[in-house]
């Protein structure tokens, strides 16, 4: 494909994003918590919306078409068990966060922590969020870098893509906050979404000539990606981080704090679980066609780019801009998550709400710098780098359950439980081990679990864990739930 038509189509792109940022500053209010959580007021169709676009990135229609490519239906079960985990857990804990920020009025997740266990169990979590959400905002750089160099054999380079999805993200979550980033998110979801539909039906009917043909086509010339091909510990070792994707990933559980009431929250939910269904089966779908239509690649994340360069060029352009929207709704929601957690969780929060909002965008500034310096190191398998980045974050899953559960949790176990397992992750990645054949996410969890529970027995709590799951239990039977 031309570069010329690429770089129109993310003009026109920057110009829409644009736009509909400028209208949503007229409506942001004062304050951080207008600026980061749009003043806790949105309804259920954007709620779900921001959510969506917040969790589907250009992981979808790169790496997990890339996953299926390489793996076949096995990646259909990792990305299904995903959706259904966080179908539950959103039915079980969205209650519980969004009446904990009504009682305490937390912008962020760490803090939520810090009101159930102190202060220090908020920063521990606020650093491992930081370190563990660079590789992956930096992942949202990278899939635009890859599909760009692919689709125009290389004369767009890889950086170009990086340095483009960073200058956007920075337009869209410095310009008005959680109400740029929200309504953006809304239209970027519908076209990420409308996008690749249309792509896997002109799959379907140009080259297998309908949906039967191509099951038919698949059955008959690659048997072997409709069987099983994963072993059992790379399938737990890549799918437990995501099935804890809604409460351990901050910028996915603070979409649980924004909702305007209890009938938004609920609409959120709904509309997630079915956009993330379908979205889920059309980008494994399209992974299949492109394993038998383009077999032999030698990097799976190349095989989106290269199905691009097969179809009409419109047809590419569309497809483009919906994996280029997918890159820059999650890579701005992450941002300002984290903005958020630098400037409340790590930062003295005795600062005006004026100079506070002023550093979340200080620090936006510097996060996407950093994603730049780790998006130009080019390290390969955007699926697997995603499912690290998770297995850091896997590592504060028992402190969240236990803060909504379990009254006599102290605040001992939950900082020892986070950092030291946190170390013990990145450890395990970084000397790329596996004891016992086990992917450092699950090695983590379970350090984290038995650290819990044994420091909780041993250690005297304070009582502060009643009060704080009674007065939310109170706050939650107030409104229906």
């Amino acid at each position: 494909m031309e570069p010329i038509y690429l770089y129109l189509a993310m003009l026109f792109w920057f110009v829409v994003i644009i736009v509909l940022s400028e209208y949503s500053r007229r409506e942001l209010g004062s304050g951080v918590d207008e600026f980061v959580l749009a003043g806790r007021d949105l309804g259920g169709f954007v709620s779900a919306m921001t959510y969506s676009a917040t969790t589907f990135s250009s992981f979808m229609m790169v790496g997990l078409v890339g996953l299926t490519y390489s793996g076949g239906v096995a990646a259909v079960g990792f990305e299904m068990t995903y959706i259904v985990f966080t179908v539950l857990l959103l039915i079980v804990f969205a209650p519980r966060f969004w009446s904990a920020s009504r009682v305490y009025g937390v912008i962020t997740p760490p803090e939520l922590l810090s009101e159930r266990y102190g202060f220090n169990a908020g920063v521990v979590s606020a650093v491992i969020c930081l370190v563990m959400l660079i590789p992956y905002m930096a992942i949202q750089m990278m899939g635009v870098g890859f599909l760009l160099e692919g689709m125009t054999g290389g004369s767009i380079p890889y950086m170009h893509g990086v340095y483009l999805v960073g200058l956007l993200s920075i337009a869209v979550t410095v310009w008005a906050g959680m109400r740029s980033v929200a309504l953006t998110d809304a239209l970027q979801a519908i076209v990420m979404l409308v996008s690749a539909l249309i792509l896997l039906l002109y799959v379907f009917y140009v080259f297998f000539g309908s949906p039967g043909g191509f099951i038919n086509t698949i059955s008959v010339e690659n048997p072997g990606l409709l069987g099983i091909t994963w072993d059992f510990n790379m399938f737990v070792g890549l799918t437990l981080p995501w099935a804890f994707f809604a409460l351990t990933n901050p910028q996915v559980s603070q979409r649980m704090f924004v909702s305007r009431d209890v009938v938004s929250l609920k609409r959120m939910v709904i509309y997630f679980a079915l956009f993330g269904f379908i979205y889920t089966i059309i980008s494994t779908l399209l992974g299949l066609s492109a394993a038998n239509l383009i077999p032999g690649l030698e990097d799976p994340d190349n095989a989106m780019p290269v199905l691009l360069t097969m179809v009409p060029e419109v047809l590419g352009l569309v497809v483009f801009l919906g994996i280029f929207a997918a890159s820059v709704s999650t890579l701005g929601s992450v941002l300002l998550t984290l903005s958020s957690i630098g400037g409340r969780d790590l930062v003295s929060q005795d600062i005006s709400s004026r100079k506070e909002v002023l550093l979340n965008r200080g620090i936006i500034l510097l996060l996407v710098a950093a994603c730049i310096v780790f998006a130009s190191m080019r390290l390969d398998l955007i699926a697997v780098l995603a499912s690290a980045a998770s297995a850091g974050l896997l590592v504060m899953a028992p402190t969240i359950v236990g803060a909504f559960f379990w009254k006599k949790a102290t605040r001992q176990a939950a900082t020892i439980s986070m950092a030291i397992p946190g170390i013990i992750v990145i450890t395990l990645y970084a000397l790329n081990l596996e004891p016992l054949g086990w992917w450092p996410a699950v090695w983590g969890l379970i350090t984290a679990t038995a650290l819990y529970i044994i420091i909780s027995l041993t250690t005297e709590s304070n009582g502060d864990g009643e009060q704080f799951i009674n007065e939310i239990q109170r706050e939650m039977d107030k409104n229906g739930f």
